[in-house]
């Protein structure tokens, strides 16, 4: 049984790590340099970097600020925010990054995870979906979760696999920041969807809520969460003690 990773998320705006509910009312939280830090030397396992207004904004990713987080973190960075071309792959990567998440760029042109795949490997290339219920249905959203782009968003997901992403966050803006839990019926239909490795977005609340989603959904193969992390609700190595005590197999 594959080993759970535990992964704390910086959402950047304007240089400032951000934490809203729903993806509104965005509030300051600290520094994503001293975060980044304090996140790489307490045990987590990973970090997703989001610049979250690029998007919205028309504009690329602030560099700057992410040279400075992956100088400080010793374990693998995820990267997202603006990336539209291939060319923003190659920009991020050379400041850091590992890893290269793509929404709304994706959403927009079509061949960009077929290309980025091609260029520098399925591994490296992540599929980052916003999605919200619709009338019933599980919508994909562009631009931070402002715009509905009216795709189906299991489909959607399976195409970007098919195209090559390697990975796949699946953030569910009902429940961000709401704290009541991940939201297990959309990612049971995401994981049954794709075998590539599926990391959970959006609802935990306490560290319970991370053993029961590695129990609902054992084959899920990491937690992400920000504001329990950011205000020290959720130790990270006392979630790995408990969710050990669990039989839960972290690293």
């Amino acid at each position: 049984m594959i080993t759970k990773r535990i992964i704390p998320c910086l959402d950047v705006k304007d240089g400032r790590v951000v934490k809203g509910v729903n993806f509104k009312n965005l509030n300051d939280v600290s520094s994503p340099v001293d975060l980044g830090k304090y996140y790489s030397d307490c045990g987590a396992d990973e970090l997703v970097f989001y610049d979250i207004t690029a998007s919205s904004d028309g504009r690329k990713l602030f560099t700057d600020i992410l040279t400075k987080v992956a100088e400080n973190v010793f374990i693998p960075l995820t990267v997202g925010g603006g990336i539209n071309t291939v060319a923003d792959f190659d920009r991020v990567l050379k400041c850091g990054a590992d890893k290269v998440s793509v929404n709304s760029g994706a959403i927009r042109n079509p061949n960009l995870i077929r290309e980025a795949a091609k260029k520098y490997g399925n591994q490296c290339v992540v599929i980052s979906a916003d999605i919200k219920r619709v009338d019933g249905e599980f919508r994909v959203f562009a631009k931070g979760g402002r715009e509905d782009t009216g795709i189906e968003a299991i489909s959607w997901i399976k195409k970007c696999v098919d195209d090559g992403a390697g990975e796949v966050v699946v953030n569910s803006i009902d429940t961000d920041g709401v704290k009541k839990g991940f939201d297990i019926e959309l990612l049971k239909l995401v994981t049954n969807a794709v075998s590539v490795p599926v990391i959970a977005s959006g609802g935990a609340g306490c560290a319970m809520d991370f053993v029961k989603l590695f129990k609902e959904i054992p084959n899920i193969d990491a937690g992400l969460a920000a504001s329990v992390f950011h205000f020290g609700e959720v130790d990270i190595s006392e979630l790995k003690n408990l969710l050990r005590k669990n039989n839960i197999l972290v690293r």
